[in-house]
């Protein structure tokens, strides 16, 4: 990797701005589908499912857009990912019924799935290895930022216009992002290391040095993606009179802040304090999560958040290209991204189980215990996790 590539060149800012954009368009459609799906005739369950099947289709295209990311061009996967986004999308419009919305769903779901993969890595490629803490922090504020932003701009949008005529701002997003990489020069073509434990490559489901970081990865996700399915239903059962629909917001604002001031650190500071801060910090916002009765409260736990898990996001995505070796990150991106969908897809489906068994009260406080089992596979793992800063 070239010394002299700067993690401001013209190339890393056109896929930011690219990555930015398609995961605009997947997460502005994100709070629409079910209410789309209903209103195209669609049962509650088979919404759900319309919902759903892009997690559970990740789940097992992930490994493939991984090997195949160590095989070919980012530029060309991301293109073709673009592409489906983009039909996909524009699918959605003209759908004449909701089975025809679960297929385009599924081609949106393997567009998102080659772009969230090949993006990333492609990123990595264009900066030199002391500088992937850095890059993946930037990468994770263009996707935390999405993630925010999108969805308000979709349930507002909806509301004016109707469904179909809001969807073709996702279809703006996903076709811009293809034409942005278009002025990439860097097309990041697959690199090839001869290795004499190397016979002829072969296909594999997982990166065995990313297998810490993908679990860690899922621990810390689930009770993110239990606070993003079900905070507002959560504030309805307590009856607590706050201004919920700003948590993610205040959530993205501090992680902004949290990834422009600490940048620097991400290739300097091992994985160790890292590790201790966001487990610190995640038991903070959880129990702020149980205990908040006003807006400060809950600003407090949407910053905590923000340290816990937008901190732990962006460490563990470079810690897990770091651990990889350099013809195998397509691989590494992957199995990270495998346990962000395990926590995305069993986040909401565990929340559910305790909703219906337990007390409201009990909501967030038995979510703690995922705590002693992160810090039991930190410990377990932890010289090879507070190395990999050293593997470039």
């Amino acid at each position: 990797m070239s010394k002299e590539k700067s993690i401001y060149s013209k190339d890393v800012i056109l896929v930011m701005i690219a990555a930015f954009l398609f995961m605009s368009s997947t997460m502005f459609m994100n709070p629409l589908v079910n209410g789309y799906a209903k209103s195209l005739g669609a049962t509650s369950a088979f919404a759900g499912l319309i919902t759903g099947i892009m997690t559970i289709a990740a789940m097992f295209l992930r490994p493939i857009a991984g090997n195949l990311a160590d095989r070919f061009s980012k530029y060309s996967l991301s293109f073709i990912g673009g592409i489906l986004i983009v039909a996909g999308v524009i699918g959605y419009i003209f759908t004449p019924s909701s089975s025809w919305l679960l297929l385009f769903r599924v081609i949106n779901g393997v567009g998102y799935v080659l772009c969230t993969v090949c993006m990333a890595t492609w990123i990595a490629d264009l900066v030199p290895r002391s500088h992937v803490g850095e890059a993946m922090g930037l990468y994770g504020l263009m996707n935390a930022l999405a993630m925010a932003l999108s969805p308000a701009i979709s349930i507002n949008l909806y509301h004016v216009i109707g469904y179909r005529n809001a969807i073709w701002l996702s279809v703006c997003f996903a076709a811009s992002m293809v034409i942005i990489i278009q002025f990439v020069g860097n097309h990041s073509l697959p690199v090839k290391i001869d290795r004499p434990d190397r016979g002829k490559r072969s296909f594999k489901l997982i990166q065995k040095d990313a297998i810490p970081v993908a679990i860690l990865t899922t621990l810390f996700a689930l009770p993110y993606f239990t606070t993003q399915a079900d905070i507002v239903t959560y504030a309805e059962q307590r009856h607590l009179h706050i201004a919920v629909g700003f948590y993610f917001l205040i959530y993205s604002v501090v992680l902004l802040l949290i990834r422009l001031f600490l940048k620097r650190y991400f290739d300097t500071v091992p994985f160790g304090p890292w590790f201790w801060l966001s487990t610190i910090t995640t038991a903070f916002y959880i129990m702020m999560n149980a205990i908040m009765q006003n807006n400060w409260q809950m600003a407090l736990a949407a910053g905590g958040m923000a340290f816990g898990y937008g901190v732990i996001y962006s460490v563990n995505q470079s810690t897990a290209l770091l651990l990889a070796p350099v013809d195998e990150q397509g691989l590494a991106n992957a199995t990270f991204y495998l346990g962000l969908d395990i926590g995305m897809a069993f986040g909401p489906i565990l929340s559910g189980l305790v909703d219906s068994y337990l007390p409201i009260s009990w909501f967030y406080p038995i979510e703690l215990v995922i705590l002693p089992l992160a810090i039991l596979v930190y410990l377990t793992n932890r010289k090879k996790l507070n190395n990999a800063i050293n593997n470039h």
